[in-house]
């Protein structure tokens, strides 16, 4: 093959096991291996489960991957993989994994950041991003406004994160208030379809003249929907499920809008696990129409986490010039995100 090389990506930080192929900004082939049913009756994921479930699903998704993109591991030119953050017994099954790809292969290293992945994502659908563009985060565990302009050679400035609970968490704790099943998202959004968002008043948390235009918190949204169903003797679920999910979408569509023309940015990326909720995406493209404001949001498949999104960061770096990761690359669980490369070392024992 000639060209750019073909880069495998693993993805391993939570409960999915992903692996894709990505050359040139093009998605060749991925696959993805969850474990979610396991942790579903313990109502989140469980690390050790989640380590377990890894090992096991590590070489047949990438083998899976591969037969996907009619490729062989042969056809391999760089290993990237998600060094931090997540879950820390989790990251070490996919770094110790791509390690033995790579030195096997005497291919190069590349250790990523899971979130400049999710960024990266939107690349795979629609071609090279927008430079500068602001980027909207919201997933089970972040939940960021970024400036984001050279994905792979600039820093990654922040605007604003969230003070307390991430979006997708909130969406998790209360739907479990409500009895309906884990992950929360998904389960939210389905039983919204049939419930009036104006049936529940529920606040519009830091929305005020005084508040950081871009902090974001679901903790007293959390609380006050679960206030409410107490307050209720048979609380109507797709009426609250409704409400919070109008609550959450309305904030961070309105926060993200108005960072774009705060900062005079045409172009807002909206990615992470709950980018694949229908009432966020309805609203931001709503809003961004009216704004003038191009939006692109990836489609589901690649809103939840994946090894295509690591690939598609690791054939940026790769494309860039970017130097590969230490042959002792660690991990990293609670990383912040400054660059998209993240090449964490071991501490040293002393």
């Amino acid at each position: 093959m000639t060209g750019s090389p073909v880069v495998l990506g693993i993805e391993s930080s939570c409960d999915e096991t992903g692996a894709g192929l990505v050359r040139d900004g093009e998605l060749l082939g991925q696959a993805v291996a969850s474990s979610m049913d396991e942790h579903a009756r313990y109502g989140g994921v469980v690390p050790e489960i989640a380590a377990r479930a890894h090992v096991h699903a590590m070489a047949p998704v990438v083998r899976e991957a591969l037969d996907r993109a009619g490729l062989t591991l042969a056809d391999v030119g760089a290993v990237a993989v998600t060094a931090g953050p997540g879950l820390a017994g989790a990251l070490q099954v996919g770094v110790a994994a791509a390690k033995g790809y790579a030195f096997s292969l005497g291919v190069p290293l590349y250790g990523v950041h899971h979130l400049a992945g999710h960024v990266a994502a939107a690349a795979l659908d629609g071609g090279p991003l927008p430079d500068p563009c602001v980027v909207l985060i919201v997933s089970g565990g972040h939940t960021s406004l970024l400036l984001v302009r050279d994905l792979a050679r600039d820093p990654i400035v922040h605007l604003g994160d969230t003070l307390d609970d991430a979006a997708g968490e909130c969406f998790d704790k209360v739907a479990r208030i409500l009895g309906l099943p884990y992950p929360g998202g998904p389960a939210i959004d389905h039983a919204a379809r049939d419930g009036d968002p104006a049936a529940v008043r529920l606040p519009r948390p830091l929305t005020g003249p005084k508040d950081d235009p871009y902090a974001f918190s679901f903790s007293g949204l959390k609380t006050a929907a679960a206030r409410w169903v107490e307050s209720q003797r048979e609380p109507r679920v797709p009426d609250a499920a409704a409400a919070l999910q109008e609550a959450i979408a309305d904030v961070l569509t309105r926060k993200a809008v108005r960072a774009c023309l705060d900062h005079g940015i045409g172009s807002l990326v909206v990615v992470g696990g709950v980018a694949a909720n229908s009432r966020v995406r309805a609203l931001a493209e709503q809003r961004c129409a009216a704004a003038g404001i191009a939006l692109r949001v990836p489609p589901p498949r690649l809103c939840t986490d994946n090894g295509a999104m690591v690939a598609a960061v690791g054939d940026l770096l790769v494309r860039s010039g970017a130097a590969p990761a230490p042959a002792d690359l660690s991990v990293d669980p609670s990383a912040p995100l400054e660059f998209a490369a993240l090449n964490p070392r071991p501490f040293a024992r002393t």
